[in-house]
């Protein structure tokens, strides 16, 4: 059962399980930082990422200061406190987003024993206190995990881009040994789905499950038909895109993505790069390594995933209908430091596992939406401005964090996330023909 169905149903949470499943979720951020050098944790690439050590602390601070300050038992002090607070403005001052590489101190030796002693007065706080307070914390300590593992994705993407901004480009984890080779014809095109309009309901069920504020309150959507992708668009796909001029004709961009394009000056998705003339390789977290074609396409803004599907005829699908047809999505592969091209299978593939995927759905409340009590009330509802929706989950999406009414976030011109495209497409009657390009049947 979870945590929060366990308050929902006025039952006390288990102790043993509450406390190994914080345990676990701590543990593996360590694992990830742990193949990095104390100068890679303190690095700060560019000012949408974060240090190593910065999320190290700022997880820990979660606790501290949302847990264990309330019931009397903080461990760190205020300058604990400025120095990790990310962007909670009830709780005080901190260190500008842009600047958190200057932290070199604390030292990440600090750091950790900051976590050990947040997480031993974590634990007895788990096992010894009474039922009413532990019922109290619970559903505190669970959006602490949940956002933990959020950024556990955010440390993977944060040193991809530090090690890629490095002159020989290391990897952050040995490279495995190689795959299958790369072949342009060994993924079938894809195909259009179709899915039935109508009155749907989406958005998270209360007492069903862990879900933000922002998945809430679950209310009904009109669609009428439309179409997905069984696949998300792949390298080869881009390519042809690139071929075609996509990153030089302004009629498929939108103007302010068409001026990210002139003033960046992109001409392929984040982290390719031409090896030699009209040979494209990719940096990935094991390295450098030759693009494979039929990998899916991740690292892309929401600016290049519209202009892409411009040039497709087609659209991006919106964030109701990526969460209506997910339930007929086949199960995501195990997480992985890259995405893998997809299985030759019927049904919706890649719905998660591989990358988010970006929607044409701006980041707003839904109707009747309300914040979370207290300071979690800053935790997503302040952010509803300027934003785009993205479904799904990536490869590097901690095992069971990803869920069908997920809604992840990013500006329109991010690209360091691990983001992906699906196609979508209004129905079209019976004798009408289907977009163009990619040779999508």
């Amino acid at each position: 059962m979870a945590l929060n169905e366990a308050l929902a149903n006025d039952r006390s949470p288990d102790r043993r399980k509450l406390c190994e499943h914080y345990l676990n979720v701590r543990t593996a951020t360590l694992h990830l930082a742990a193949p990095l050098s104390a100068e890679d944790q303190q690095a700060q690439s560019m000012p949408e990422a974060s240090p190593t050590k910065w999320h190290l602390g700022h997880t820990t601070w979660f606790f501290d200061t949302l847990v264990l300050a309330p019931a009397g038992r903080a461990i760190g002090d205020a300058q604990w406190q400025y120095c990790f607070n990310s962007y909670y403005e009830a709780i005080g001052d901190r260190q500008p987003r842009a600047q958190r590489g200057l932290l070199t101190r604390p030292s990440l030796q600090e750091v950790l024993g900051y976590r050990a002693a947040v997480d031993d007065a974590m634990r007895l706080l788990i096992e010894r206190t009474d039922p009413d307070t532990l019922r109290q914390v619970t559903a505190t300590i669970e959006l602490g995990l949940q956002h933990e593992q959020q950024h556990q994705e955010l440390i993977l993407m944060d040193i991809k881009h530090l090690l890629f901004s490095h002159p020989f480009h290391p990897a952050y984890a040995h490279p495995r040994p190689a795959g299958r080779p790369a072949s342009a014809n060994s993924v079938p095109a894809a195909a259009w789905m179709e899915f039935p309009g109508g009155l749907f309901e989406i958005g998270a069920e209360e007492g069903r499950g862990f879900a933000y504020d922002n998945e809430q309150p679950r209310h009904r959507v009109w669609l009428d038909a439309y179409r997905l992708h069984d696949r998300l668009i792949s390298c080869g796909e881009w390519l042809e895109f690139m071929a075609a001029g996509g990153y030089s004709r302004p009629e498929f961009w939108l103007s302010d993505g068409w001026a990210a394009v002139k003033e960046r000056g992109w001409t392929a998705p984040l982290y390719w790069f031409e090896s030699q003339p009209g040979s494209w390789s990719i940096f990935t977290l094991a390295g450098d390594r030759p693009l494979d074609p039929d990998e899916p396409v991740v690292h892309v803004s929401y600016y290049e995933a519209d202009a892409f599907a411009r040039w497709s005829d087609a659209r991006l699908p919106t964030e109701a209908e990526w969460e209506l047809a997910s339930g007929s999505a086949l199960p995501a592969e195990a997480p992985a430091l890259h995405p893998h091209p997809a299985r030759c299978a019927p049904g919706l593939r890649q719905m998660t596992g591989a990358a988010w995927q970006w929607t044409a759905s701006a980041y707003s409340p839904y109707p009747g939406f309300k914040p979370a009590a207290g300071v979690a009330a800053e935790y997503n509802g302040k952010f509803m401005s300027g934003q785009m929706v993205l479904r799904g989950g990536a490869c590097i999406t901690p095992e069971g964090h990803a869920r069908a009414t997920y809604r992840n976030f990013f500006p329109p011109d991010a690209r360091w996330a691990f983001t992906g495209v699906r196609l979508a497409h209004d129905a079209p009657p019976a004798s009408a023909p289907g977009p163009r390009h990619l040779h999508l049947s």
